[in-house]
C-alpha cells in the first residue's frame, strides 16, 4: 500500500464540478493499493500517518501529529501510485489492486484512521474522476510504502 502524504492549509476535492468533500488545515492523502496488500497494510499505515510529526509546535519545528493538532484528512484512492515506469514511456499498473479487490481496502484504511483518532476524516470516491485543490503547506510531501517500511 503506498500513500503520498502531504501537509495543507486545506483541501478540496471536486466531483462533476461540484464540491465533494473539504477539509481545513491537515493531511491530504492519495493511497494506492496494490495487489498483495491487507487490512493489516491498512492499519499499520493509517496509525503511521495519525502520527506523523509534521505539523508545527509553537517554536515552529515539526514535532506535532494530526493527533495532537485536531488536523484534518482529506482521504482519495490513487490507482496511478501503483505506476510501474521502468520500461518504455507509457506506465504499467499491472501491480494495482482491482477496484473490487482495492476499494474495500481503501474504505478500511479511512476506517482505521478514524479509530487511530483523527479529528475529521473526509474522502473523494472510489474509481471517480475528481478534482482536487489544494494548498500545499511547507511544502511538506511525504511518501509511503508499507512493503518498504517494516
Amino acid at each position: 500500500m503506498r500513500a503520498v502524504i502531504q501537509r495543507v492549509t486545506g483541501a478540496k476535492c471536486i466531483i462533476d464540478g461540484a464540491l465533494h468533500s473539504e477539509i481545513g488545515a491537515g493531511f491530504l492523502v492519495l493511497l494506492g493499493v496494490e495487489e498483495g496488500d491487507g487490512s493489516e497494510d491498512a492499519a499499520y499505515l493509517a496509525g503511521k500517518i495519525a502520527r506523523l510529526r509534521v505539523m508545527e509546535d509553537e517554536n515552529g519545528k515539526m514535532n506535532l501529529s494530526l493527533l495532537q493538532t485536531g488536523g484534518e484528512i482529506l482521504a482519495v484512492s490513487q490507482f496511478t501510485l501503483a505506476a510501474d515506469c521502468r520500461r518504455g514511456n507509457r506506465p504499467s499498473f499491472a501491480s494495482a489492486m482491482r477496484p473490487e479487490q482495492a476499494e474495500p481496502l481503501y474504505e478500511s484504511f479511512v476506517e482505521y484512521l478514524r479509530k487511530e483518532g483523527v479529528a475529521a476524516v473526509r474522502c473523494g470516491v472510489f474509481g471517480a474522476d475528481m478534482k482536487l485543490d489544494f494548498v500545499n503547506d511547507g511544502p511538506v510531501t511525504i511518501w509511503m510504502d508499507t512493503k518498504t517500511m517494516r
